[in-house]
């Protein structure tokens, strides 16, 4: 059972609004779900009716594959040392596991996502036995009451990365500890800022380039270009190029970290 996407002529021509729809309907099915069975369970059958199936005729940057497009024409800043798919890399890139994660930061699933496996995936960067990729996209400037919170958090996530990437999963902790709820006001640059520099993000720079809205424009050509490859919801999370669609492993505490070993081995 997957959520219901609308076959609107809008829709089909916006991938943004698409996705935005899609979490929509995620956000209800959960609230259902959360009425109906167990708190433990809430999350795992949320993604679980809000992950859909990859085309089986993607390409191979396709849904399927998990290997999205560089953004190679871009006007703006562009974030340093990013991969070929234009994600954020934490730890060793010759690792034998190799871990991409979709997330919007305004996304309550992503959250629900972080909070089960943050400490999984900063384990497997810091022993070697994934590489982590973030893919940090923006479409849910609506649901911040007008402040293009999801827009201007995406920005802040290639600032840090850029000044100091090792610090980069804890921050991106922090910022789902501290997730606006859907429809308030999103955070201003001055808490961004204070989160970053809580971080350790402390060059002044960091502070700028928050401010300045550094890399806007990257995250929109960013958000499009992921869209574009068929990715329907966030997170959308791979393995070695393989979209894990099983909700406990996305959702349950440390789930994603058998997985990990035994694409390690």
């Amino acid at each position: 059972m997957s959520a219901h996407v609308s076959n609107k002529p809008g829709d089909r021509k916006n991938p943004l609004a698409k996705a935005e729809r899609a979490d929509r309907n995620r956000k209800i099915l959960i609230q259902v779900g959360v009425a109906v069975v167990l708190v433990g369970l809430v999350a795992a059958i949320g993604i679980g009716l809000a992950m859909r199936k990859s085309d089986k005729d993607s390409s191979a940057t396709g849904s399927g594959s998990g290997a999205f497009a560089p953004v190679l024409a871009h006007d703006g800043a562009t974030p340093p040392n990013l991969t070929e798919g234009g994600a954020i890399r934490i730890g060793n890139p010759d690792a034998k596991a190799r871990v991409q994660v979709v997330a919007d930061l305004q996304c309550p699933a992503c959250q629900m996502f972080e909070h089960a496996n943050s400490a999984a995936l900063g384990k497997a960067a810091q022993d070697g036995s994934a590489s982590i990729e973030y893919n940090i996209i923006s479409f849910l400037d609506r649901a911040s009451n007008g402040n293009q919170y999801s827009s201007r958090a995406a920005n802040a996530a290639y600032v840090v990365a850029a000044s100091d990437p090792s610090k980069f999963q804890q921050w991106l902790g922090v910022m789902f500890d501290k997730q606006p709820a859907e429809g308030a006001n999103g955070m201003t640059d001055d808490q961004l800022i204070q989160i970053a520099t809580d971080a350790g993000y402390t060059d002044p720079a960091v502070a700028q380039g928050i401010r300045d809205n550094k890399y806007a424009s990257f995250v929109t050509d960013e958000t499009k270009a992921v869209f574009a490859t068929g990715i329907k919801s966030t997170p959308s999370v791979y393995l070695n190029g393989t979209q894990i669609q099983d909700p406990k492993v996305l959702m349950t505490q440390d789930g994603i970290t058998s997985a990990i070993e035994a694409a390690a081995k």
